[in-house]
């Protein structure tokens, strides 16, 4: 978790001053990424990584919840173009869903057998991607804008973090497709910061970088 300063004792505001200022300049956190099933998750963590490590973090497919499991690229040095940079440990999880069925994955050709083991899968991947919730410092909640915004499960979302008094950003991804309504995304959120972006070729991606780290250093 992000550390906190412990203003010593006696030290008076000079002090207090230069230790904020050395604690800023070493400013490190945990990047939750979240969002329902196919949103673009591990494409932006991805995207994250290869602008800045220069490794993807994870396997990107159709089918749905092939993201089972929290991974986590750690050290990742987001570089601002102003000069200034942040430290982060990107969490990619699993895609959040209401309900997992094993019949979604039969239409991609799996046997019973087998869709009946991914579904369990998925179903204990949506518990750990909630349970991370409680060591991340900052979330981004990525939504396909292709796609209705007020489904209930972007709220639960929502409502998970903000219980937990994690700071997010809002990703409308997937601009780059020509049924994208990212407007429709900043009404729904009207309340939040909301980022238009393609994870997929990178449009609007340095405006996403510059908003995490607002969000990081408030």
């Amino acid at each position: 978790m992000l550390a906190r300063l412990v203003e010593p004792k006696q030290s008076g505001g000079f002090l207090s001053r230069i230790f904020s200022r050395l604690f800023r300049r070493r400013k490190r956190i945990i990047l939750g990424i979240y969002g329902p099933v196919n949103s673009g998750k591990t494409t932006l963590a991805n995207k994250i990584c290869m602008d800045f490590v220069g490794e993807k973090l994870g396997t990107v497919s159709r089918v749905p919840h092939e993201t089972r499991t929290v991974s986590v690229m750690e050290n990742v040095s987001l570089k601002l173009r102003n000069g200034s940079s942040l430290v982060m440990d990107v969490v990619d999880t699993p895609g959040i869903a209401m309900r997992v069925t094993y019949r979604s994955f039969l239409r991609y050709g799996f046997k019973k057998e087998e869709a009946l083991e991914r579904a369990a899968e998925a179903a204990k991947g949506v518990v750990e991607a909630i349970k991370s919730m409680e060591r991340v410092d900052v979330a981004l909640i990525v939504l396909d804008s292709t796609k209705d915004p007020t489904s209930q499960v972007n709220w639960v979302i929502a409502g998970n973090l903000k219980a937990r008094g994690i700071p997010y950003i809002v990703v409308a991804n997937k601009i780059d497709l020509p049924y994208s309504r990212p407007n429709r995304v900043e009404k729904a959120f009207s309340e939040d910061l909301v980022v238009k972006i393609s994870a997929l070729r990178g449009d609007n991606i340095e405006s996403l970088y510059e908003a995490i780290a607002e969000v990081a250093s408030g």
